[in-house]
Parts: C-alpha cells; sequence; structure tokens
C-alpha cells in the first residue's frame, strides 16, 4: 500500500511541473506574438514550426523546408 501511495505522490507532482510548464510555454508565446517576434512563422529561439528534433526522435523526419 505505501508503494501505491508514493505513486500516487509522485504522479501528482507530473502532472503539478507539466502544468506549470505549459503554462510558461503559453505565456512566454503570447509574449513573443505581442512583441512581433514571430518573423516568417518562426518562433522564438529561431525553431521552426515543426519544433526541435530530439534524441527520442531519430527515426523520424521533421517538414522540409
Amino acid at each position: 500500500m505505501f508503494e501505491y501511495e508514493l505513486h500516487h505522490m509522485n504522479h501528482a507532482q507530473l502532472v503539478r511541473e507539466a502544468a506549470a510548464q505549459r503554462l510558461t510555454h503559453e505565456v512566454a508565446e503570447a509574449a513573443g506574438a505581442t512583441r512581433g517576434l514571430r518573423l516568417f512563422g518562426r518562433r522564438h529561439g529561431g525553431h521552426g514550426p515543426e519544433g526541435r528534433v530530439t534524441d527520442g526522435d531519430r527515426g523520424h523526419f521533421v517538414r522540409a523546408a
């Protein structure tokens, strides 16, 4: 039973962290849009609209230019 409670506590913490991170990204995007930082469909940081390629996506291709 103790492991079950620990699992639920860990899950709740991960959900809170994900929500906070999502909110942070939404605020950054809104701030970038109001400042006019989006040029030619690009997001702040110089990444295209398709996003970054990470190690987990090595077998996948991003949209060609």
